[in-house]
């Protein structure tokens, strides 16, 4: 027990320190959003990589997605770093910072606002933002909080709070800049912890080859011997859709392309790509690995259905070093995403929704005033949610990660990307995505709430399924609709789209240059 809160207050320490030391940075929007557009290279991939995994990865879609799909899991991890990692970085990194500085945006659907010319989209944007990323927030509480109460048997709310406190401490402080040295700490933390637990884990059933014999074995009603160590697993449709939602979803999600907005020169573009997608393949495919050898730690009829307390199950047996360094691998994973969303959440709500209710006449120190409340306010309202879901049991931390995935990938990925590279994307087309994302996704979340998934169509009635419809579909209305609307002003899309264009050492749009 003492090495285990040494281990914790030694990582918090360092973590309010960190938010003491960048508080410098946090004087004006510019510097506490974006960096002041000034983040180097190898933190700017650190950030993208522990904003993208969280507990939510390692406890819960770890362990539901490893139990169903056993070792084939692993292709989930390998298609967040190929997909979700290198592809997101190649192909939107570089056209988001130089749009997104041409055009003077610092969020989302501020760049929804000057690229379709519509201040609505922004409002509209900014709402679905508002609502779906608190119980995305909401799920990062509950896959630490297990493992708290596995290790430390104190209560569930007890976590949450000092979780909540120490998050909202070091972001208040310093903004952007704060959240991104932070996050190559605890990187640094959940690169190293990922492989000693893995191995770890393994040496309980004797090894790797003992452990996949042992899986081998394992059966359920409708997978027989084999079926969890095959190269596809039992349900290869199912695993592709798990792998879309988990790696095309980077695609749309704010808090994911913010970090495009903060990137400082081509330098950061080629290494964070590069960093970026090793330490997808490291920690995602660690994890859903791990999360394949679920079933071996479990006797027939003692899984209770509750995927959530698989992984903490399997690590129950290992030392208490190992245990209090997964605790700060899963500690870093939480905060670290936890951090990247409220800040996104809170610079939207103020930036893109309460400005514009007051006319854009809001001054600098009013909207740092705002945005440091927001933060507050939206880790305190997901704090009690997650409290509140984890006594109801409502739903697993892989349904409420995939429904907030869902619905605002879904809504904005197609007018994003699409907003970057064609100029006949138009306002109606944009429109069409986000009712469509939004409609569906809350469509399934009541059948989902009130226990009646089942009436729904087989394809409908998993998170991931309908965050991948969301987002496929989103992309086709944008191309179908846009070519049947009105193409918008000629001369004004041209000025955008002028900022790829223009000369620096080659054109802009291969390279940032200097």
């Amino acid at each position: 027990m003492v090495i285990k809160i040494l281990f914790i207050l030694l990582f918090l320490v360092i973590t309010v320190g960190i938010g003491i030391y960048c508080r410098k940075k946090a004087t004006d929007v510019n510097g506490f959003v974006l960096g002041g557009r000034s983040v180097g290279p190898w933190l700017t991939a650190f950030s993208f990589g522990t904003s993208y995994f969280s507990a939510v990865i390692f406890v819960g879609y770890a362990g539901q997605f490893g139990w169903n799909f056993g070792l084939a899991s692993t292709w989930i991890g390998l298609g967040n770093a190929l997909i979700g990692s290198y592809l997101a970085w190649k192909i939107l990194g570089r056209r988001t910072r130089v749009m997104t500085q041409h055009l003077g945006s610092a969020t989302m659907p501020d760049f929804f606002e000057k690229r379709y010319g519509s201040k609505t989209l922004k409002i509209v944007a900014s709402a679905i933002v508002f609502v779906f990323m608190i119980p995305y927030t909401a799920s990062l509480y509950n896959g630490l909080s297990r493992l708290f109460e596995m290790s430390f048997n104190v209560p569930y709310w007890v976590c949450v709070v000092v979780m909540a406190l120490v998050t909202a401490m070091y972001v208040v402080l310093s903004g952007y800049m704060g959240t991104a040295l932070n996050s190559a700490v605890q990187a640094v933390i959940m690169l190293v912890g990922i492989i000693v637990v893995v191995f770890s884990v393994l040496n309980v059933h004797g090894g790797l080859q003992a452990s996949v014999e042992c899986l081998a074995q394992e059966t359920s009603e409708t997978v027989g011997p084999g079926g969890f160590t095959s190269l596809f697993g039992p349900d290869p449709l199912a695993l592709l859709g798990v792998v879309l939602l988990t790696s095309l979803g980077t695609w749309g999600l704010p808090q994911m392309i913010g970090k495009f907005y903060a990137i400082k020169d081509e330098k950061a573009i080629k290494t964070g790509t590069i960093v970026s997608t090793a330490f997808a393949v490291i920690v995602a495919g660690g994890c859903y690995f791990l999360g394949g050898f679920g079933r071996i730690f479990f006797e027939d009829g003692e899984f209770n259905g509750q995927f959530d307390n698989i992984i903490p199950t399997m690590l129950s047996e290992l030392s208490d070093v190992v245990i209090a360094l997964v605790i700060m691998l899963v500690l870093a994973a939480s905060m670290s995403t936890l951090s990247s969303l409220v800040l996104t959440s809170s610079s939207t709500l103020t930036l893109d929704f309460l400005n514009p209710l007051k006319g854009g006449k809001m001054k600098e120190s009013q909207k740092m005033r705002w945005m440091r409340f927001f933060i507050i306010f939206f880790i305190v309202v997901s704090a009690g949610i997650a409290i509140v879901q984890a006594n109801s049991k409502v739903a697993f931390i892989a349904d409420l990660m995939g429904i907030s995935w869902g619905t605002m990938s879904g809504a904005f990925l197609g007018p994003f990307m699409l907003g970057l590279y064609w100029k006949r994307a138009t306002k109606p087309a944009v429109w069409a995505s986000f009712i469509f994302s939004t409609v569906l996704n809350i469509t399934f979340m009541v059948f989902k709430l009130s226990g009646a998934v089942s009436v729904l169509p087989k394809l409908l009635q998993s998170s991931s399924n309908v965050g991948v419809i969301a987002m496929l579909t989103g992309v086709l209305l944008v191309v179908v609709i846009s070519l049947l609307t009105k193409k918008p002003d000629e001369k004004a899309v041209n000025e955008m789209f002028a900022c790829y264009d223009k000369t620096v050492t080659v054109k802009a749009k291969n390279s940032l240059g200097e």
